[in-house]
């Protein structure tokens, strides 16, 4: 059976809009995941970060210094992240010991993903960093899925949602700093012949696997037998990935960073057969 990574709430926090409603956002702690050992030292001085993960239909935001997590709130599920994002940012600087002007960095999760979500993700990512003369990085989803998998996994293929019936995939293998890095590159492929062709003890993860049903592991090949992680990227892992990226001297243009989808969306190819037949 899948698992999934419980949120550590401390209370409930109504989003600005929804006064006197029953909202499903949260401030989250720090959760109890592995930490690289040898990641490189920090500067005297933390970096703020301003975490956004919006791939999936909601989304979360998050703040750190550094690594180490400040607050995090967890989108609204039963809205689009367009619709709480904004309210959702307010939320988060009430729970934190700083202001938008202090964000040195701005990290979002650019693809792959949900059309929407990205696309509201990354813009909003970017006149944050502009606005408050922040940096900017954009980070991968699969990795992001992949750092936080628990500490004691040694190899993990990574999934998401591409419809009908494709995932875009990638294998990862953790290495002496704690971190993992891919074994192969990004593929759109079907989701049977993905799974069933990964070795029989590499473990899977991905939000996808959250719609099996819980016996679902017993009846989809290739997926009894494995540890199978189906918690979302969270705007935590976002931030944790980033300041790793930033250390080593990555930085992100706010005017180039572009979303990266696994295939167009389906209006655009059919734009594109008509021309071609045309």
């Amino acid at each position: 059976m899948c698992k999934t990574t419980p949120e550590v709430k401390l209370r409930r926090v109504p989003l600005p809009f929804e006064a006197g409603s029953a909202s499903e956002s949260v401030v989250s702690q720090p959760s109890a995941r592995f930490s690289p050992a040898n990641t490189p030292l920090a500067a005297p001085t933390p970096v703020r970060i301003l975490a956004l993960e919006t791939s999936e239909t909601a989304g979360s935001l998050a703040a750190l210094d550094d690594e180490r997590l400040l607050g995090q709130v967890v989108l609204d599920t039963r809205r689009r992240s367009a619709q709480t994002l904004a309210a959702g940012l307010q939320t988060l600087w009430k729970e934190i010991p700083w202001q938008p002007r202090d964000v040195q960095l701005v990290a979002v999760t650019a693809g792959p993903g949900s059309f929407t979500g990205l696309r509201v993700g990354v813009t909003t990512a970017k006149i944050l960093a502009y606005a408050v003369g922040a940096e900017l990085l954009g980070v991968d989803t699969l990795e992001v899925l992949a750092q936080a998998v628990p500490a004691e996994v040694a190899q993990v293929a990574v999934a998401v949602d591409a419809q009908r019936g494709q995932v875009v995939g990638q294998a990862f293998r953790r290495q002496g700093s704690g971190w993992f890095e891919p074994l192969d590159e990004q593929r759109l492929v079907d989701f049977s012949a993905w799974l069933t062709a990964l070795p029989p003890d590499m473990a899977v993860a991905g939000p996808l696997f959250r719609k099996l049903a819980p016996d679902a592991s017993q009846q989809t090949p290739g997926l009894s037998g494995r540890d199978c992680f189906a918690a979302a990227a969270t705007a935590e892992w976002v931030g944790r990935v980033a300041w790793r990226h930033y250390q080593a001297g990555q930085r992100g243009d706010p005017w180039t960073l572009l979303p990266h989808y696994s295939r167009l969306a389906a209006a655009e190819e059919k734009w594109r057969q008509r021309n071609v037949e045309s």
